[in-house]
């Protein structure tokens, strides 16, 4: 009985709460606060519509992706055959992803001339021709460590 009078107390409390005034109050520079007293000169209260206080939906658990293979730590367990798919799967597009990032390099080392590219029209400023080259080499130096991390990934999944 204690328990419900305390709840009772505590929604009709909250309800009180949601229920109460808002004043509008200019500063003497203009900026508006506002409040939920007006006991501060230059206060307006303001005629707000109710809240409406909608209760969130009870929360459901997980859906599991198997037929019902479960740990026993409450971690989902996934079929091997349908692990090995998913390997697979991210083995190609890795393998993918290296023959990309190998076709970017050779482009980017073909410009790059060992740190001698050709000077283009739009370069008369040398310093201009420096920054283009700096550029250029962190792109090989960046390509060429994506291309080790993705190496190092794809030993990984072995």
């Amino acid at each position: 009985m204690t328990t419900r009078l305390l709840l009772f107390l505590l929604v009709t409390t909250a309800c009180a709460q949601a229920h109460s005034s808002v004043y509008m109050c200019s500063q003497p520079n203009g900026v508006r606060e506002y409040r939920n007293t007006g006991d501060v000169k230059g206060c307006k209260k303001l005629d707000l519509d109710e809240i409406s206080m909608i209760p969130s939906p009870p929360s459901s658990p997980a859906p599991q992706q198997t037929r019902g293979n479960n740990s026993g730590d409450g971690f989902p367990r996934v079929d091997s055959i349908i692990q090995k798919r998913r390997d697979q799967d991210r083995m190609q597009i890795l393998l993918e992803e290296v023959r990309n990032e190998e076709e970017k390099l050779t482009g980017l080392k073909k410009e790059y001339q060992n740190g001698e590219p050709e000077r283009l029209g739009s370069e008369r400023n040398y310093a201009k021709y420096l920054e283009r080259v700096a550029s250029l080499k962190e792109d090989v130096l960046r390509t060429e460590k994506n291309i080790e991390a993705l190496k190092r990934e794809i030993g990984n999944l072995k």
